[in-house]
């Protein structure tokens, strides 16, 4: 599939993308400060026809915010905690309870449904272990449906980025 720049594009249904949008959502994901001049000069077009095309990557869904990422340490929050969560039904109205609940407690980051020896994976971010414990008390106990969980505190972040990978076109 040729696009009108004559840059080939993904063919795919999904994606509907040239090597240029590539360069920009790369570009974007390492810098969203960068300023339109900077990341046209990146990406070898007029700064017209780069807003544009970050403008068509907003609309079509391919970028969906942008958000500074903060230092979780200088919060006093280094304390990484991911909890396998089982459920005692698995109906879908307890699912939805459970996933309405988890949305108010900002305390939760992360919460993904997950197919294997229990039902949800959580990951928060706590001060310490004793700000753990006080959550784990009094939320995340106290979630709808919850009959058991596993706590695994992190030791070492080795790696932690949103960067997506990219196709190389």
């Amino acid at each position: 599939m040729k696009s009108k720049n004559n840059s080939t594009a993904v063919n795919s249904s999904a994606l509907d993308i040239d090597r240029i949008d590539v360069k920009i959502l790369t570009a974007l994901q390492a810098d969203a400060r960068m300023t339109n001049l900077k990341l046209a000069e990146l990406v070898t077009l007029s700064p017209t026809a780069t807003l544009a095309r970050v403008s068509r990557l907003q609309r079509d869904g391919f970028i969906s915010a942008y958000q500074a990422v903060l230092n979780p340490s200088q919060l006093d929050l280094g304390l990484i905690v991911f909890v396998e969560v089982l459920l005692d039904r698995t109906t879908p109205n307890v699912f939805e309870q459970f996933k309405a609940a988890v949305q108010v407690h900002t305390e939760i980051l992360e919460c993904h449904m997950v197919a294997g020896g229990f039902d949800y994976l959580i990951k928060t971010r706590m001060a310490d272990m004793a700000a753990y414990r006080h959550f784990a008390g009094q939320v995340l106990w106290e979630l709808p449906g919850v009959r058991e969980t596993r706590t695994y505190p992190v030791m070492e972040e080795v790696k932690c980025s949103m960067r997506l990978p990219l196709p190389q076109l």
